[in-house]
């Protein structure tokens, strides 16, 4: 089918953590925003992947499509989950619907955003380990077709799972990414495709935005994006470049759940030495997600004394009560009866435990099914424990033989993390931004003014169908 006049194909790339300081070390996207429209990208709270993702394809805000974190405490479950897949949680009409109601049959193809499961998108590639009877997990991708599984990995290998997230995350998975959407592309010719590149994540969470090697990995990011910026400019592919959050420097963590512990409100139970929550019992409990935690208070009487709980708790900034989700944008029945913000230089771990000898075991594993909250410990293998490389090789030598294993070397010290996000920046210069290669995507508008990621949906929509001004 025909595309209407001043439609273009369209490349929506998602380079996480990209922020206007980093883009000094980027040569081929500061190209890109030099011969095009550049502008700071207002984000939403939280500014996380998953409620940031839904917002750009929805055009709603979390109180409408829903997803208010990237996990929550699903009331109905009784269970904490988060990065869950399926696309049916996302609430309200998306990107490509919109799309395929005024141009019928228009194909689109998802490379590794998020709620990519059961979404009706043409092509779909998303991480998905093998996770075997005996509790193994090996790396692996799912696809939509099934037959693009077998393609993608005949020609790129298996899906780099090992380095997408964890102590060996690095910018293997983002080639890997990058490869399969520069494939997709030559073979499908999708008229949108949706592509993540989550490499920034890594280095800026360990080390901070402003250390070199943060730098560099900014720079290796650019390069890697070259091969693809330059298929799209051969196809004549319009191209957008945006991020979710930009990730600033902290140096202090909080421990909402041990203060909630500490005041009577959580419980836990005990399996075979370890604690684990007890959410079905708990008055209260926060599922934490870097600098925001959603406060989960099963009776309305037990609200003034979590207040009273939590009130000056060191690098917790405010909780926000219904009237302030409602300004915020977050009162969806999927979020706490309480939200709260860490200050700017502080974050919220999941910890609930009180003693590291009882600690669930799962605490010193890249486990990010079973941990009732975010955890950036699991980039780091623990430097504190000095046969830490030895149980990862044994563990290694175990899975090669096709033995269950334990890679028990995450710590149990959150201090080393030096980058976090998800409060709304205090500067645009903080916060992520908005790129594409055609000068007029984006209208007349000061330099300095943020682009809203709700109004993304319809940016997008207005450049796949010819409607751009």
């Amino acid at each position: 089918m025909s595309r209407p006049e001043g439609a273009e194909p369209l490349l929506v790339i998602d380079v996480v953590g990209l922020t206007p300081a980093l883009l000094a070390h980027m040569p081929e996207l500061r190209a890109l925003s030099r011969g095009g429209s550049y502008a700071p990208l207002r984000t939403v709270l939280p500014a996380v992947t998953c409620a940031a993702q839904s917002t750009f394809l929805t055009g709603e805000l979390p109180s409408q499509h829903g997803i208010v974190a990237n996990g929550w405490y699903f009331r109905e479950l009784g269970d904490v989950l988060l990065w869950r897949q399926h696309n049916a949680l996302v609430e309200g009409e998306k990107l490509w619907d919109a799309a395929r109601a005024r141009q019928p049959g228009y194909t689109v193809a998802n490379i590794c955003w998020w709620y990519a499961m059961g979404a009706d998108t043409d092509w779909t590639v998303t991480p998905r380990p093998v996770y075997y009877a005996d509790g193994r997990k090996e790396p692996d991708c799912y696809t939509r077709p099934p037959a693009l599984h077998d393609e993608l990995t005949e020609k790129l290998g298996t899906f780099p799972l090992f380095t997408f997230w964890g102590p060996g995350a690095n910018l293997t998975s983002s080639e890997w990414i990058i490869g399969a959407t520069r494939h997709i592309l030559r073979t499908r010719h999708p008229d949108l495709a949706l592509c993540y590149v989550p490499h920034l994540d890594y280095d800026l969470q360990r080390y901070g935005p402003d250390d070199p090697r943060s730098h560099r990995a900014a720079a290796d990011v650019d390069a890697a994006l070259a091969p693809l910026l330059a298929d799209a400019r051969a196809e004549g592919r319009t191209v957008v470049v945006l991020s979710e959050y930009g990730i600033t420097r902290v140096r202090r963590h909080v421990d909402i759940n041990r203060a909630l512990r500490r005041a009577g409100l959580l419980h836990v139970h005990t399996q075979d030495g370890m604690e684990y929550l007890d959410p079905w019992t708990s008055r209260a409990f926060a599922v934490a997600d870097h600098q925001l935690a959603h406060v989960y208070v099963r009776d309305p009487a037990d609200l003034p004394a979590t207040r009273e709980a939590l009130t000056g708790l060191d690098g917790l900034a405010q909780l926000l009560d219904e009237t302030a989700k409602k300004e915020a944008g977050l009162d969806h029945p999927r979020s706490g009866e309480l939200v709260a913000l860490a200050e700017p230089d502080a974050w919220f771990t999941y910890y609930y435990w009180l003693d590291d000898a009882r600690a669930p075991d799962f605490a010193q594993l890249v486990e990010i099914h079973r941990k009732p909250g975010y955890d950036p410990a699991e980039l780091f293998t623990d430097p504190r424990d000095p046969y830490v490389k030895l149980r990862a090789a044994t563990a290694l030598a175990r899975k090669k033989a096709g033995l269950r294993y334990r890679m028990a070397v995450v710590p149990l010290d959150p201090s080393p993390i030096r980058g976090s996000h998800g409060r709304l920046p205090a500067h645009p210069d903080e916060g992520p931004v908005l790129l594409c290669s055609r000068p007029d995507a984006l209208g007349p508008r000061p330099d300095d003014e943020p682009f809203p990621a709700t109004d993304v949906k319809r940016l997008l929509l207005d450049l796949a169908l010819g409607d751009a001004s």
